[in-house]
């Protein structure tokens, strides 16, 4: 696995001009989204008899629509052709486009500058599969979280770059967009230069048959993205996000002016607040999750999103009745810099949220039908989003102030992840087993590697605590079924974990033959489906600190299902809170918490070599003397 930092992807070709590429497509967008808001919002412009507020949704609703209808041939696209060829095409689109607003910005044609922002969202479509199902063709599956953060976190720095560009175009020259103009064909040429040093990435479907029934073929394409259940819900998840930071960011500029009584200075900051947190968020995934997919971030990104939209409700209640013009006077004003931290943490969150999500899918979807998948998935991002914009216009209708409205948000964001992950409890066990081992030790895994990425196998470990599973969980990449003593399963509390985990129930043949006869029929079966089985071979917690001798049940397992079994060692855990050094049962006070605990995993052993007293002692070795 690859361990160097995520920023070492900036010094290489196969990365590099792709992120500047999109960048800059990413500035441009939010230049001229911005600029027109702000221009339409504080300059009192109304557009077909709307006023701001209403002009800020629909203006959402414009440039997201393409998504729905487009996405399903822009993926049909992006599996066809190579992706350098179409990326360079899609930024000159972009650079005509750009000139058309160019001209309205000038002229002063508003109605043009909402049909141009339809166009780009058209342009944004085309773009998006190509820049997902890009990335996991030239990037390790151990640099996808990465690759993912560092996107999202360009993204988000364009946004705020967007914002201050596109504000001080408006605020230099009111009433003279020239300046606005110019800034955006400029970025548009930048970014189709750097679109010529992508590197050549080759179509992954080159025979398909493009089906302009953009309708038959999004029926087609969402029918691929739910193949596979964890990648559907995955998406589903990734929409949901969409659909809260609509919500929030749609409003930041009528929360402005309606609530904090400021000026387009203040919306800039806001929204730079909350583009910060999304960037520094999305990069602390990497280093949290350890260079892997950790879905467990995922549930903590949900509460803090919660979290912070609660906080932002009562962070400001009422409508401020003195108005500020700058960003100084608003920073000195009381419960100011609570609104920006609010939003600075809720993008923070989205951003630990979103990433793995991203990653996920784009290591678990058939390559053949990835840009397929992430279009399905575009499509149904905008489905949220319409129904977010929606739903905002007709809540702020109903009476309700924009502060309710982020209540009404959070409470929503609580329902949906309850549902999410009662529906795929693998994020909520991650989540827990993640947690755990965070506050009560400090993880130090080597060899992960050896734990094959595809295909049925054994994990045999020394057993030293009641915690041994959920470490090991919260360690190796891949979903494990846990062979355990049915005491331990029936332990309060650790039952509902062990019971969404699948582990397997087992007695001895003295206590429960039955019960016996059932487990190993269950890892067989589990072998069978191609999953990881982890036992531990001692059959029972260490009482002493020492490896015990391993039983020969795991012979029996080989002898009828032959697949590789990989020996793991846990070091430093005796004498941990949860091992039984005084004697049995827990620990009246905690001992070695925050210890330093080394998971050492060996190389597979070929079935054909395995034997109960060579897992031993291949065990034995691996964890040396920490005990």
């Amino acid at each position: 696995m690859n361990e160097s930092s995520q920023f070492s992807l900036l010094k290489q070709r196969r990365f590099a001009p792709f992120f500047s590429t999109q960048f800059l497509g990413a500035l441009n967008d939010n230049v001229f989204r911005n600029g027109l808001i702000i221009l339409v919002t504080f300059q009192g412009i109304l557009v077909f008899g709307m006023n701001h507020s209403q002009v800020a949704n629909v203006s959402s609703l414009l440039f997201i629509l393409p998504f729905f209808l487009f996405s399903a041939i822009a993926g049909q696209l992006a599996d066809k052709y190579e992706k350098s060829f179409l990326m360079r095409r899609i930024k000159l689109l972009e650079i005509a486009l750009m000139s058309i607003a160019a001209v309205a910005l000038i002229t002063k044609s508003y109605p043009m500058l909402l049909l141009v922002l339809f166009l780009m969202g058209c342009q944004s479509t085309l773009f998006g599969p190509v820049k997902y199902a890009y990335l996991p063709q030239q990037l390790a599956t151990s640099e996808l979280i990465g690759g993912n953060a560092l996107v999202e976190a360009g993204t988000y720095v364009a946004i705020i770059l967007g914002l201050i560009i596109g504000g001080l175009m408006i605020a230099i020259s009111p009433g003279d967009q020239t300046l606005l103009a110019a800034c955006l064909v400029g970025f548009a040429v930048l970014g189709y230069l750097a679109s010529r040093r992508v590197p050549t990435t080759r179509a992954v479907d080159p025979d398909l048959k493009i089906s302009w029934n953009a309708w038959r073929e999004t029926g087609r394409i969402v029918g691929f993205a739910r193949e596979d259940r964890t990648v559907f819900l995955s998406i589903l998840g990734i929409s949901w996000f969409w659909f809260f930071g609509t919500v929030m960011t749609v409003q930041v500029p009528a929360y402005t002016l309606d609530m904090l009584n400021g000026n387009e200075s203040i919306t800039t900051a806001l929204l730079v607040a909350f583009a910060v947190g999304v960037g520094v968020g999305s990069l602390l995934c990497e280093r949290m999750s350890g260079h892997r997919i950790e879905l467990g971030l995922v549930p903590f990104g949900s509460i803090g999103l919660s979290l912070f939209a609660v906080d932002l409700y009562f962070a400001q209640t009422t409508p401020h009745v003195v108005a500020v013009s700058s960003i100084s006077e608003f920073l000195g004003r009381p419960g100011s810099i609570r609104v920006l931290f609010d939003l600075a943490m809720l993008g923070a969150f989205g951003g630990i949220y979103s990433v793995p999500l991203y990653a996920l899918i784009q290591k678990r979807a058939k390559r053949r039908h990835l840009s397929r998948i992430i279009a399905a998935n575009n499509i149904i991002n905008t489905v949220f989003m319409v129904i977010a914009s929606l739903m905002a216009i007709t809540v702020l209708s109903l009476g309700f102030s924009i502060p309710e409205l982020f209540l009404i948000l959070a409470a929503l964001n609580v329902v949906v992840a309850i549902y999410i992950y009662s529906l795929l409890p693998e994020f909520m066990m991650r989540f827990l087993a993640w947690a755990l081992i965070n506050l009560l030790y400090r993880i130090r895994p080597t060899g992960l590697d050896n734990v094959p990425s595809k295909g049925p196998a054994i994990v045999v470990c020394n057993h030293v605590s009641y915690m041994d599973p959920i470490l090991l969980t919260g360690s190796i990449r891949r979903p494990m079924r846990f062979v355990m003593y049915y005491r331990i399963f029936q332990m309060p509390f650790l039952r509902f974990f062990f019971e969404h985990m699948r582990a397997i129930p087992i007695a001895g043949k003295m206590e429960d033959e039955q019960l016996m006869i059932e487990a190993f029929e269950r890892v067989d079966e589990e072998l069978a489906a191609g999953n990881i089985v982890c036992i531990f071979p001692e059959g029972a917690i260490t009482r002493d600190g020492e490896i015990q001798r391993f039983r020969p049940g795991i012979e029996k397992i080989i002898a009828r299902r032959p697949v590789p079994v990989v020996p793991v060692a846990l070091g430093r855990l005796w004498g941990s809170w949860f091992s039984r050094r005084t004697g049995g049962g827990l620990r009246k006070i905690p001992g070695r918490l925050f210890a330093r605990v080394p998971i050492t995993v060996g190389e597979a052993v070929p079935a054909h070599d395995v034997s109960a007293a060579r897992l031993e002692l291949l065990v034995r070795t691996l964890r040396g003397d920490d005990r």
